[in-house]
């Protein structure tokens, strides 16, 4: 039985996260708002959070087939999803396929570079202060997390980039990069939460270069809702094809 929606406990620039009858599950409901540069970029895409949404599940659907443990429960319907309750472990976790964005800015590389590694990078969740860059120490003296736990982080992470990247290649586009969360449920368990959609990795078309996530909005390209509904339509196409 689904539980009932019960109160708005938490709202962030693109979703909002519901009480729910169960105290272990949550009701996640993805918004329109588009934000940019730690949300001094503000807009509405039509229709983004239903597409994110569906994008998302379908990933973590996908992932949960390759062995990795999520905390989606369900999607509902076109905005909402039932999420298993979290409590989100402040660290973004971001590898990089290509060189592209704030790494080429700031280390003055170029972009497009593909790099002979993966690169693993983490930024404390604030937005306070832009979510700054840290290492597993910073991480640790600030009570983040411990090492054991930020060794399985990382592990989990490297594993799902390489499952999306090769899943991706299969349908022509490049995975550049991507954003995780984690969060861990009242047993101690850690759990990829969050999203993983156009909006958290860079999507380029194999053939043509082209951008098919938020640097389109990011950098005033246009045609933001076309972009995200090629991702969604690609990975829907594949996945339809697919047998367990």
């Amino acid at each position: 039985m689904i539980p009932e929606k019960q109160a708005l406990i938490y709202e962030g620039k693109a979703k909002q996260v519901y009480s729910t009858t169960n105290p272990d599950d949550v009701i996640i409901r993805y918004k329109d708002d588009a934000t940019a540069f730690n949300g001094i970029k503000k807009s509405t895409i039509a229709n983004k959070g239903l597409i994110n949404n569906e994008i998302t599940s379908l990933i973590f659907e996908y992932l949960a087939h390759k062995g990795i443990v999520t905390h989606l429960i369900q999607r509902l319907d076109e905005r909402e999803q039932l999420c298993k309750k979290v409590h989100i472990i402040k660290v973004e976790v971001i590898i990089r396929n290509v060189i592209a964005g704030s790494m080429a800015k700031r280390l003055g590389l170029k972009e497009g570079m593909i790099p002979p590694n993966r690169i693993y990078e983490m930024c404390y969740k604030n937005d306070e202060y832009q979510d700054p860059l840290i290492n597993e120490d910073h991480a640790v003296a600030m009570g983040i997390a411990n090492y054991e736990e930020l060794d399985r982080i990382k592990k989990a992470a490297l594993k799902i980039n390489q499952y999306l990247y090769e899943f991706m290649d299969n349908i022509g586009i490049i995975l550049v990069d991507l954003k995780l969360e984690f969060g861990k449920d009242r047993f101690g368990n850690i759990l990829l939460a969050d999203e993983i959609s156009p909006d958290t990795c860079r999507f380029w078309d194999k053939s043509t270069q082209k951008k098919l996530d938020k640097d389109r909005f990011r950098r005033d390209l246009g045609n933001i809702e076309e972009a995200y509904e090629e991702i969604r339509d690609r990975i829907k196409q594949a996945l339809r094809d697919t047998t367990w």
